[in-house]
């Protein structure tokens, strides 16, 4: 799956009849690397999403609206004094690379029109949105700034002259002749594999393309150039040739393919892909809804991991610590459950203290508690009499009770705080929105396990609550799952009523999931679906035969203290089940 010169050649395309003589009204930087243009164009309002993320690089238009920083970055600020008002008079592609340039007509400090070009450069970790002065061609600014130090081939920093990613000596495919193209294969590599070959050597191809061109061209596409007879190239030119020619009439069929269950998008292209034979398929009528359908929840998944990293970490060391110190608890009750035996030494000692002489090292004494008086060997401090040796075995075996009653408190408490930081690490994997990872944020700042940030403090304005996932089970029940502790306790005790079904999985961090009654009994078939999406949120996603309690709403309470998320239950069945990833995507998702 890439974003290819082919994708943009399309994108383009549409853009160009959309936004040509369009309006910037405002202009947005939500993230960094992300910057959001408000068009207006003949009476329609668009927003074009532009990325230079290094993960999920893109542009398009979108639907999607992003909360904004209180404070606009600086690049944001210059985008605004230049081309914010600006008219898009051309939308265009370099070189059929992918590269998206717009040119923005604007007036300049001086009230004189001028027009301005934004460049979208779509090129994994070095993509980048620069905006230059058309007329010089000097860079105004970027949002990466790359200094001689990054980069000793290509600089990017205001006021230097605007350079174009090096062709590297690519084949532009457009209108070449037969004899062009033979005379290209001539001069690829021989040892290559024919795809490798027309995606290394040609100006915006992808390998997902270039396997396209050998599968139109009936060639497997590993076969070495070297072995290449002349009907094979025949066969490729006339396949490239189509393939092409296509591309410069602007003949796109935007199209996603989807795994056997469609739990998976496969690919994605600006056009119809023949390689992937009968697997599902799904056409889109432009290649801004393609690009928005796949990006939009990729990028947010990668966004959230990435803003999480440091929570992650925070979490997981507390929770190594606790383990470490639960570990060391449970040595210390082992210890103390065999106390018994200090107390028989000491009564041995004191009831034979005739018998042992000073600075003995040891003793062998009959245990009269053992019915054949077994005898014990019981060792000495030579630096104590007798009575103190025995009165040091009381002693130890005093404190051992005492810490038997501590540490088995202790244990209690330290368990539930491992399934606390267990639980918020499953709770980081189940976010699908940047809110609900503030909202497991703030609760770590309540709970004391992380500092509140400056930023945090400063935000007055009010927070909405994010909301759960809610699914619909085959019997159109409705399903609802809690993606943190703050949406658990919401759905266990608020959402739901006494006689809904509450499930989780047995002993093992997780989700809460309700399942609404309707005032009525609930099919079997609801209670497993319901119980696959408990075992698929949980920290056994990966397992088989993950047990899942489930009981009426009303033998749920939350003890009086308990952290957020943390219930008790009882009057409970249990099911087991397996995680299946296709049977939740089946499932009629509504966020």
């Amino acid at each position: 799956m890439s974003f290819d010169g082919i994708v943009m050649s399309s994108l383009v395309y549409e853009l160009s009849s959309l936004l040509t003589n369009g309006r910037i009204d405002k202009v947005h930087q939500p993230e960094n690397d992300e910057i959001l243009l408000s068009i207006r164009n003949e009476s329609k309002n668009y927003k074009l999403l532009i990325s230079a993320s290094s993960s999920n690089p893109r542009v398009y238009i979108t639907k999607e609206t992003k909360t904004n920083p209180m404070a606009p970055p600086m690049f944001c600020m210059l985008l605004r004094k230049h081309v914010q008002s600006g008219k898009i008079v051309d939308i265009y592609q370099y070189s059929l690379d992918r590269v998206l340039c717009i040119d923005i007509q604007s007036l300049d400090e001086l009230g004189v029109l001028s027009i301005k070009t934004l460049i979208i450069e779509i090129m994994g970790k070095h993509s980048n949105i620069i905006l230059i002065d058309k007329k010089t061609n000097k860079i105004i600014d970027s949002a990466k700034r790359v200094p001689i130090s990054i980069s000793s081939v290509r600089q990017i920093l205001p006021g230097l002259a605007y350079n174009s990613p090096p062709a590297q000596g690519k084949l532009f495919p457009i209108n070449q002749s037969k004899e062009d193209f033979i005379s290209f294969i001539d001069k690829c590599e021989k040892r290559l594999p024919i795809y490798k070959a027309l995606y290394g050597n040609i100006i915006g191809l992808s390998p997902l393309l270039a396997r396209e061109i050998c599968f139109r061209a009936s060639l497997d596409e590993d076969l070495i150039v070297g072995q290449l007879e002349q009907t094979s190239i025949d066969n490729l030119y006339i396949a490239f040739k189509e393939f092409y020619d296509n591309i410069n009439n602007k003949v796109f069929s935007p199209t996603m393919i989807m795994s056997e269950d469609k739990s998976e998008i496969i690919a994605f292209s600006a056009i119809e892909l023949l390689q992937y034979g009968k697997l599902p398929k799904e056409h889109y009528s432009s290649t801004n809804e393609l690009l928005e359908d796949f990006y939009v929840t990729r990028d947010k998944v990668d966004r959230i991991k990435h803003k999480s990293v440091d929570l992650r970490k925070s979490i997981s060391v507390k929770l190594d610590r606790t383990l470490n110190k639960f570990a060391k608890q449970k040595e210390e009750l082992i210890e103390a459950e065999g106390r018994e035996i200090y107390k028989i030494y000491g009564d041995l000692l004191t009831a034979n203290i005739h018998r042992i002489e000073k600075k003995q090292t040891s003793v062998v004494l009959e245990n009269y508690y053992k019915e054949d008086l077994e005898k014990v060997k019981i060792a000495l401090d030579p630096r104590l009499s007798p009575i103190q040796n025995a009165q040091k075995y009381y002693k130890k075996y005093n404190k051992l009770k005492n810490a038997y009653h501590l540490v088995s408190e202790q244990i209690i408490k330290t368990q539930e705080e491992i399934d606390y930081l267990e639980n918020i690490l499953i709770s980081l994997e189940n976010c699908t929105e940047i809110r609900e990872l503030e909202e497991i944020r703030e609760e770590l700042v309540n709970e004391g396990y992380v500092k509140r940030s400056s930023l945090n403090a400063k935000r007055k304005e009010k927070e909405v609550s994010s909301s759960p996932h809610h699914f619909i089970s085959s019997d159109g029940y409705d399903i609802y799952v809690g993606k943190n502790n703050k949406q658990n306790d919401y759905l266990t005790l608020k959402l739901s009523s006494k006689d809904d079904i509450w499930m989780h999985t047995k002993n093992i961090p997780g989700s809460h999931i309700i399942i609404k009654s309707k005032g009525s009994q609930i099919p079997e078939a609801t209670i497993l679906e319901a119980a696959i999406l408990a075992a698929y949120h949980s920290k056994a996603k990966l397992s088989s035969n993950v047990p899942v309690d489930y009981t009426e709403r009303k033998n749920v309470k939350k003890p009086s203290g308990a952290k957020p998320g943390m219930v008790i239950y009882d009057y409970y069945n249990t099911v087991y089940v397996t995680p299946e990833k296709a049977l939740v995507n089946r499932l009629n998702k509504l966020e």
